[in-house]
């Protein structure tokens, strides 16, 4: 007869999962968050072009390091890449008068000063939507959740149903397509275009409130809404990753004013 050995017991106490990423994707996305904030107040000081081109050479030069395929950056950075442009445009019809006169349309007119300042702030919205775009894909929205509330003391009644409200809004998607499959099988499909999209848009608002509904009653059935300090399955931590990515970003932004101070383009 043999004695078999001891099997280990299960705990009910698991451990927090241990995190696999390396470089920025280990970072915890609140410290990003806070270095593009840092980044952007230290652009917004001063309109001038060469503070802001600066910012966004760096950036440049360090974008290689988040190896992100070119195809997913330019998908993801296109509203920004869009922005620019329309800024810049509006900004030089619309921006204050100075120096040379180009045109004058009554409405809009086009100077050396409106150009200059056209330029300098489109270089500042692709200077922090980059960043701001770069190194928030692919972030997983529990983990900022797990951030905000434990790192900036969020309250967590607000932090929970926001990461809830963002995890329904990945089923929309899905939702619009099975209620397109479900009115053509009835026969729903062959009105106009803009009749039914109306009707499907009204269907899914109806079917997200239900959803929303039913959410907010488990998560308040669960606990998620009751006073008190409450416990969190991965505590989030702010460390020397963190640190560093905050610096660089704020670094970027001391680097570009301190290039401007010494060209004489500062404008306080």
């Amino acid at each position: 007869m043999t004695v078999s050995e001891p099997q280990a017991v299960p705990s009910w106490r698991s451990e927090p999962p241990v995190r696999t990423e390396h470089g920025v994707r280990a970072v915890q996305p609140v410290a990003t968050m806070l270095g593009v904030i840092g980044l952007g107040i230290c652009l917004v000081l001063s309109l001038d072009v060469v503070s802001a081109a600066v910012a966004v050479l760096i950036e440049l030069a360090l974008l290689p390091l988040l190896r992100i395929p070119f195809r997913t950056l330019l998908v993801r950075t296109s509203p920004v890449l869009v922005a620019v442009p329309l800024t810049g445009v509006s900004i030089a019809l619309y921006g204050r008068a100075s120096g040379r006169e180009w045109f004058d349309l009554g409405f809009a007119h086009v100077t050396d000063g409106s150009l200059v300042l056209a330029a300098a702030t489109m270089l500042r919205v692709l200077a922090v939507g980059l960043p701001s775009v770069a190194l928030f894909i692919g972030v997983d929205p529990t983990e900022l959740a797990d951030g905000l509330a434990q790192i900036l003391r969020l309250p967590a009644r607000f932090v929970l149903g926001a990461l809830a409200a963002i995890r329904m809004m990945t089923l929309l998607g899905d939702d619009w397509r099975q209620l397109g499959m479900a009115r053509r099988a009835r026969g729903l499909a062959d009105s106009g275009r803009l009749r039914r999209g109306a009707s499907m848009a009204f269907a899914l608002l109806v079917l997200a409130l239900r959803r929303a509904t039913m959410l907010a009653v488990a998560m308040e059935s669960r606990g998620f809404g009751a006073p008190g300090r409450r416990t969190w399955a991965r505590p989030a931590r702010f460390a020397s990753p963190e640190w560093l990515m905050v610096a660089v970003l704020v670094g970027i932004g001391l680097v570009s004013i301190a290039v401007a101070v010494a060209a004489g383009t500062w404008r306080a």
